[in-house]
């Protein structure tokens, strides 16, 4: 209980607080973790983003594993750990929200999308490789069930894809600079949820603990940055988040 208090206290006199999830606050709603075992990544051959541009053969199996995956993630609700961010919004603390979730259940409970730094990307649009125009994922999962197995641009005609970001695909630029950036002028870096293994997202912990943030972890099991945290808590995010926002 004095850990929780410390790190509560730390959280209600900052003023520039930075949001950190992985894949463990998305599995409280119910989507499952692709990298676990039996996971969709476990059960499916990866395709990676070199491979999906050149072969249709590999763009159809990818579009098989994204209908595989949708309605879990079309279905899932915020819950109360995405909510605990949103509360520190409101309290005006929160000064960006870095996630590696493709979910967008961050914004499905109300967190502002201007705060939002989606490190991988988004699985709730598709867009063209080629002329970058963006649909709803529904609409291009709505074409694969109905046959168009490997869907294309209405407007040019150049390969659709979940507007994720694929395995051997760069990662965005603009969304790792302000990241860094975020990363380097907050108070509380609060990482929830990641086991801080997967780069060059997991460099961002680290980077604001050397400017001199605090470091708050909250994970179920142990992470490679758990002896220079702060403080380190375990159990469901949905429990310990309110009590560290002060919800409760």
């Amino acid at each position: 209980m004095a850990a929780i208090a410390q790190a509560r206290a730390w959280i209600a006199e900052s003023s520039s607080i930075v949001g950190f999830t992985g894949a463990g606050i998305s599995t409280e709603s119910g989507i499952p973790d692709f990298r676990s075992p039996g996971g969709v990544w476990a059960r499916n051959r990866i395709i990676e983003f070199d491979e999906f541009v050149r072969s249709r053969e590999a763009r159809i199996e990818a579009w098989r594993q994204r209908v595989e995956m949708w309605p879990a993630m079309r279905d899932a609700q915020a819950n109360a750990g995405h909510h605990a961010f949103l509360e520190l919004e409101r309290q005006r603390k929160l000064a960006a929200m870095i996630t590696q979730n493709i979910d967008e259940l961050h914004q499905r409970a109300g967190q502002s999308p201007d705060l939002m730094i989606e490190l991988h990307g988004t699985n709730m649009w598709a867009g063209c490789l080629e002329c970058r125009r963006r649909i709803p994922m529904e609409d291009a999962i709505r074409r694969v069930q109905e046959g168009d197995l490997a869907p294309e641009c209405a407007e040019c005609g150049g390969p659709l894809k979940a507007a994720t970001v694929s395995f051997g695909q760069a990662m965005p630029q603009r969304e790792l600079a302000r990241a860094a950036v975020a990363a380097q002028v907050c108070q509380v870096f609060l990482a929830v949820g990641s086991s801080l293994v997967v780069y060059p997202a997991a460099m961002f912990p680290a980077m604001a603990k050397q400017a001199g943030a605090r470091l708050v972890i909250v994970n179920r099991t142990p992470t490679p940055l758990d002896e220079a945290a702060d403080a380190v808590f375990r159990g469901e995010i949905g429990s310990v988040l309110p009590e560290l926002v002060n919800q409760r």
